[in-house]
């Protein structure tokens, strides 16, 4: 069994951000975050996020506070491509400051989603225009972000996740090797000292590949020491369960059982019954749900309305205690 605190009822950070809500109005981003805050509570959420509300999409938390990167007018999968110009350097905190607020609102256990160091790599990295290598690259953008996350901890955050989408399908022209995309990340994610109740969580993907190629999987899992994996298992596929059979008996698996692009609601009978397929593989005590990925990976496209993904969290709530009762 793995040495984990469950938070059960869980999703990726990223929430539908209210309409009309400026990054330039920190008054008005304050009063939206505690809304957030008390809105994840009333769904009996068992962590709590900004709902990343403060930035422009989910990378924002690095490229806009270290130096070193540069906005081009290119876009990759919808997101405004950067570049790096220069080995980054922090400017001060990336986003403890707005964590330290998250902390003192409730005594839910915060939760926080980084960029991973190795997917900023593999996306900024242009050869010739300043880092040596997409690995070089990487390193520094790990110490980044390692540091962050000792401060967030220190500050009372309990789970922090960081999100690579290019990890379970790496495409064949990264920049970054697999096997360096594994090293990088394990920087970032070490911690020498763990608090009570600290987890640090990785998402290798919002989707399963159509096939697993389970010896690369594994290492996967065993070169990035991560507490926590969150993995797609909203399609019902083979894949999806290929991806948990894989997994280390010592961690424990954040199931996204609900899909966060469609407003259809998945029927719970169909959803339980994955979950019951899981718990045949791995012990239902180190497992937690939530959505496939975030709401909004992106501020200005939400991928639902607020109204669908209120009723999807709705769902995951509803799922969770269906499996575990009230015993969160």
């Amino acid at each position: 069994m793995a040495d984990t605190f469950n938070y059960r009822i869980d999703h990726h950070g990223s929430l539908v951000r209210p309409i009309g809500l400026s990054l330039d109005d920190p008054e008005a981003m304050e009063t939206a975050v505690r809304d957030a805050v008390a809105y994840q509570r009333k769904l009996r959420s068992t962590v709590v996020t900004d709902g990343d509300f403060p930035r422009e999409d989910f990378r924002s938390a690095v490229l806009d506070s270290v130096s070193g990167f540069r906005r081009t007018d290119a876009s990759d999968d919808g997101l405004p491509r950067w570049v790096a110009e220069a080995l980054p350097k922090a400017n001060g905190p990336l986003v403890a400051d707005g964590a330290t607020l998250l902390a003192q609102l409730t005594v839910i256990a915060p939760k926080v989603s980084l960029p991973s160091p190795a997917y900023l790599a593999a996306t900024t990295f242009e050869p010739g225009l300043g880092p040596a290598s997409a690995r070089e690259l990487g390193e520094a953008l790990a110490e980044i972000v390692h540091a962050e996350i000792e401060l967030l901890v220190s500050r009372g955050v309990r789970l922090i996740q960081l999100n690579n989408p290019l990890l379970l399908a790496p495409p064949a022209d990264s920049p970054l090797s697999f096997e360096d995309a594994l090293a990088v990340e394990a920087l970032a994610v070490r911690l020498d000292e763990r608090p009570e109740g600290v987890r640090i969580g990785i998402c290798p993907g919002w989707a399963a590949p159509a096939t697993v190629d389970r010896a690369r999987t594994e290492r996967l899992y065993t070169g990035i020491p991560a507490d926590r994996w969150i993995l797609p298992y909203d399609q019902g596929t083979d894949a999806e369960r290929d991806l948990l059979k894989t997994l280390p008996e010592d961690r424990d698996v954040c199931l996204g059982v609900v899909d966060a692009t469609v407003p259809e609601l998945e029927d719970i009978d169909t959803v339980l019954a994955r979950i019951d397929a899981a718990a045949e593989v791995k012990d239902i005590e180190d497992m937690a749900v939530s959505p496939s990925r975030g709401f909004a990976d992106r501020a200005d496209r939400p991928l639902l309305t607020a109204e669908e993904q209120r009723q999807k969290l709705v769902l995951v709530e509803t799922i969770a205690r269906y499996c575990w009762g009230n015993e969160f």
